[in-house]
């Protein structure tokens, strides 16, 4: 069969299916996008304007660093991004203080991280080259940074794939997309209809069968749809309920190798914003740490938006998975309602939208975004090889640095489709 004439069938239309199905289709390949929502943009989802008065993301939020992927597609999209400004803060349960970036042992860790050789989980190096008491700080400081920005679990995270963040100090650049991500997928979306793409939304797959060199997929919902090749870019934990070809479960078997993250996110909307009224030398407030239940805050700095955004990652989350949307939402008043010294009662009357969404609860989703442990990137080589039918694709496959990323979804998807593309 010509390569043109080869049907592809992608699992998902998040930002790695997208792409994909974009370069492929722009190629002639004959596409077909099976989608478990009935929405495009997987763990990309934006808010209603009418309730946020913005394109507000319940999912994806920052474009991390370089990024060269996603700025290229959004230079094409005509898309344009504002870089984040403003101040760090801390509330210590008393005060508050400007975040101090740095540690006095910030050297020494630099000086053993680089001389570091041989991969070991974060707990592990700790243990083994900061156990002192007079490292608590440096190490509490560390574990919050892997539990909350890496959604990982420091027992577990891989000490050489988070070495360049902790560098660097967590300097990289971030910004947002004006428009949001949806601006994005919306973009993307069309580009592939344009090219021909077939979407099916509501179909979540349960099985891809081979048989005589031919492709199955099988819908939950009895549909099949024949291929001679398929893309799984479903999140990890997604793959355990594919029933899938022999050679193609066993490298599905390897994503257990990969951490996979939670996070709970909240928007709260209120009549105005508060935060700074009260206290001007905050006005340019952009992050708020604390030891509250909802640990982390950002508001919109610069824009003025009266929107303040809750965050809460790593396996601590498990904490609060009995809690629904409106517990959630509860929960973050209350941390606020400390942190800032004011009645949670008159947070909740000034409250005008609030959305609570805890990723790991998500059917289609089970958590948010992926991190290295010591054999990630020797699964990660393996999965993502085009050695077969059933290819694998999405942010937990990319290598560089930010793997966990949109950046990360869209580069590998453009990977996936180029393999394809050069056989």
């Amino acid at each position: 069969m010509s390569g043109s004439s080869e049907h592809i069938i992608i699992v998902g239309a998040g930002a790695a299916g997208l792409m994909a199905a974009r370069e492929l289709a722009r190629a002639g390949r004959t596409v077909t996008i099976l989608e478990a929502r009935e929405r495009c943009g997987g763990r990309i989802r934006p808010l209603p304007v009418s309730e946020f008065g913005y394109p507000a993301d319940s999912g994806a939020e920052f474009v991390h660093g370089e990024a060269p992927v996603t700025r290229g597609l959004l230079r094409e999209a005509g898309l344009s991004l504002q870089e984040i400004e403003g101040t760090q803060w801390s509330f210590d349960g008393t005060a508050f203080s400007r975040e101090s970036r740095h540690d006095p042992h910030e050297a020494e860790l630099h000086a053993v991280l680089r001389d570091l050789t041989e991969d070991l989980t974060v707990a592990d190096f700790l243990r083994r080259h900061f156990a002192g008491p007079e490292y608590d700080g440096m190490r509490n400081s560390i574990e919050r940074m892997v539990e909350g920005y890496d959604a990982a679990d420091p027992a577990r995270a891989s000490t050489l794939a988070l070495r360049e963040e902790w560098m660097d100090g967590g300097h990289h650049t971030q910004a947002r997309i004006v428009g949001g991500y949806g601006a994005m997928i919306d973009f993307l979306a069309a580009a592939c209809r344009s090219h021909g793409v077939t979407f099916r939304l509501g179909c979540a797959v349960a099985a891809i069968e081979e048989a005589g060199g031919a492709m199955a997929v099988r819908c939950a919902g009895g549909d099949v749809h024949a291929c001679d090749r398929v893309i799984l870019t479903v999140p990890l934990p997604l793959l355990r309920d594919i029933a899938l070809p022999a050679t193609a479960r066993a490298k599905a078997a390897l994503a257990d190798d990969i951490g996979f993250g939670s996070v709970i996110k909240i928007l709260l909307r209120f009549t105005s914003p508060w935060w700074h009224e009260r206290e001007p030398d905050r006005t340019d407030m952009t992050f708020l740490l604390s030891d509250q239940t909802i640990p982390v805050w950002w508001t919109r700095y610069p824009d003025q938006h009266p929107i303040l955004t809750g965050w809460f990652g790593g396996p601590r989350t498990a904490e609060l998975a009995q809690l629904d949307p409106q517990g959630l939402i509860d929960a973050g008043l209350d941390s606020l309602a400390t942190i800032f010294g004011v009645s949670r009662d008159s947070l909740a009357r000034d409250l005008v939208a609030s959305a609570a969404t805890n990723w790991a609860r998500d059917p289609f989703a089970r958590g948010a975004y992926s991190w290295a442990t010591p054999r990630t990137r020797e699964a990660q080589a393996i999965l993502a090889r085009a050695d077969g039918a059933v290819l694998f694709s999405g942010e937990a496959l990319y290598r560089g640095r930010d793997m966990g990323t949109v950046e990360a979804a869209l580069a590998s998807g453009l990977e996936t489709a180029g393999m394809i593309l050069r056989r």
